[in-house]
This record gives structure tokens, C-alpha cells and sequence, in this order.
């Protein structure tokens, strides 16, 4: 994958921005811009990447359009970006996701890091650490302790083998130095179901998956895995307080090209997206789906796609998870 596909990657984005001269950058845009993302119609990947297209309609005076083109978690849109033009009129979101994707798959057809141009991340969320309401596990004291005490390892729950919920749960028995075992369900309500009925132990899982039944009283939150505590739960403490400050994290959402967009037009769109993202409506608009605003330069998005690939490329690694 690597080699051979940076080298294209590179020569093509080479050939492209020269094929792309000054007045048609300043131009820019001067017809509508295709926003791509592999993931479904109508779930928090597609509303972000609407809120975000809805605002750049208004601010660059051209038509943003979303082209959802759901497949294999994202990576078959994401093979498509890498060998579109880059000219600034195809653009994509990705979810971090595409970080587990690099550390999970033996072999993509592009790679995760040089066959795009990062632009900016976008919004972000951390995971919640829940128990059932009615556990002796209140908080995240006690969780730790009867975990080390207990003569059987704690079940967890997770969307699926290798999903980024498993990998939470291995991580986070790696920083406690405690066995965990994992339960793959067909998604997060099943395991939910099984949580509140305390038939498994702990959940981590997303805001979108919990608040419901956080806000119900059905589980307990214990830890959110930000660095600094959750809007929607302030009263929760982040891992950091609660000691654990390897067990930070968060999921998020960004935006990239593909390889080759010329430098002036991914520092227009950075501002620009910065610019939304301050704008107080779409922050209300973001924190209705659980999400906050967090865009960055198109170096530290990069390095955080980087940090993470290693991230869980280690977590797979040291918990013995089979490479696809």
C-alpha cells in the first residue's frame, strides 16, 4: 500500500497543482463544491457534514453539496477522494474512523496520510464510561477498585469486534492494568439493553448511544475520556481527574482533500471553516448532536491523525486483535 501509493500520490499532486495556475486559485469557487462522506444518510457524520456545507453555501457564494457514498466504514469513498482532482471543488469528511482503519487493515487502497491534503478537524466528542443505574459501581473509585478485587474479569460491551468501542475497553485495560472481557454486539443498543439488565458491566460508548439513557437514569455515567468535562454532562469527571490521563480521547470529525490541493485553497477553507465553526448557531447546532466545535490548523489535524493511528495500532497490537 505504502510506497508505491504515497510515490503516485505524490507525483500526481505534483502534476496537479501545477496543471491549477494562480487566477484560477484566486477564482476559487467559481462553480459548486462536492462535500463526500462514506458513511450514511441521515447519522451525526452526514448532519455535521451538512451544518458545515450549509454555512459555506453562505459564506463562499457557491452551492455546497453533500454526496453521502456509505461503504465498507468509509474507505471506499475515501480510495475514491485520494485519486479525485484536487482542485478544491471535491472535498470529504472523514471520522476517526479513518485513524482505525489505518491501524486496523492490513492493506487500503490509498494511504491514510499522505494521499490527502488535511484540511481542518471539524467538531469532536469524547466516550462515556457507563454502568447500569441500579450497579454498585457509583463512581469511578469504586469501578477500579472491585475490578481489581474481583475474582472474574468485568464484561464490556462494544458495537462490534475491533469497533472503536472495543478498542476503548482494551485501552482502557491497558492503563488499569485490569482484564476486561469484551463482548462484541451488532451495535450500541443491544449493548445497552444487556448493560441495564446487568448482564455485562460497563459500556464506553458516545454521547449519541448514551445521553438518552443517562438522561433517563437507566445507566450511570462514571468518566467522560475528554480532556476537559462534557457540556452535556458537567457534573462527570474527565479521566484525567478521576487519574488516569492515558485514558484520554475523543472521536472526531475533519475535513480533507485529496493530495495536491494547492496550499492556498486549504488555507482559505481552514479560515473559513474555523470561521463557521465560531459562528454561535452552528455551535448550537453542533451541540445538539453531542458534538463540539474543533478545528485546527492543517498540520496539528494531521499530527492528530498520526497520534491516533499509533494510538490504536498499539491497542490492537498488545490486546492480540487480528489484522484484516
Amino acid at each position: 500500500m505504502g510506497i508505491a501509493l504515497t510515490r503516485r500520490a505524490t507525483l500526481a499532486g505534483m502534476i496537479a497543482a501545477s496543471a491549477f495556475p494562480a487566477s484560477a486559485q484566486s477564482n476559487w469557487p467559481d462553480r459548486p463544491i462536492t462535500i463526500v462522506h462514506g458513511l450514511a444518510p441521515g447519522g451525526p457524520s452526514d448532519i455535521i457534514a451538512r451544518i458545515v456545507a450549509d454555512s459555506l453555501t453562505r459564506r463562499l457564494g457557491q452551492q455546497v453539496i453533500v454526496d453521502p457514498r456509505p461503504g465498507a466504514g468509509g474507505r471506499l469513498a475515501a480510495g475514491q477522494i485520494a485519486r479525485a482532482t484536487p482542485d478544491g471543488y471535491t472535498l470529504m469528511t472523514i471520522p476517526s474512523g479513518h485513524a482505525v482503519a489505518a491501524a486496523l487493515y492490513k492493506s487500503l487502497p490509498y494511504d491514510s496520510l499522505e494521499d490527502f491534503a488535511m484540511i481542518s478537524m471539524l467538531t469532536e466528542f469524547p466516550f462515556i464510561l457507563v454502568t447500569a443505574a441500579d450497579s454498585d459501581l457509583r463512581t469511578f473509585q469504586d469501578f477500579t477498585a472491585i475490578a481489581k478485587a474481583s475474582g472474574r474479569p468485568f464484561l464490556y460491551g462494544s458495537a462490534g469486534n475491533a469497533s472503536l468501542q472495543h478498542l476503548a475497553g482494551e485501552l482502557l485495560s491497558r492503563t488499569l492494568n485490569v482484564t476486561f472481557q469484551h463482548v462484541p454486539y451488532r451495535g450500541s443498543a443491544q449493548a445497552l439493553t444487556d448493560l441495564m439488565a446487568k448482564r455485562i458491566d460497563f459500556l464506553v460508548d458516545s454521547p449519541t448511544a448514551e445521553m438518552q439513557y443517562i438522561r433517563a437514569g437507566k445507566v450511570r455515567p462514571l468518566v467522560v475520556t475528554s480532556q476537559s468535562r462534557f457540556f452535556g454532562l458537567p457534573d462527570v469527571p474527565t479521566s484525567a481527574e478521576v487519574g488516569i490521563p492515558g485514558y484520554t480521547f475523543t472521536s472526531w470529525q475533519g475535513m480533507v482533500a485529496p493530495a495536491g490541493m494547492p496550499e492556498t485553497l486549504v488555507d482559505r477553507l481552514n479560515v473559513e471553516i474555523a470561521n463557521v465553526l465560531a459562528d454561535p448557531a452552528v455551535i448550537e447546532r453542533v451541540h445538539g448532536i453531542g458534538n463540539v466545535p474543533a478545528p485546527t490548523s492543517s498540520k496539528e489535524f494531521k499530527a492528530r491523525i498520526a497520534s491516533d493511528i499509533a494510538k490504536w495500532s498499539a491497542v490492537i497490537e498488545g490486546a492480540n486483535i487480528d489484522k484484516i
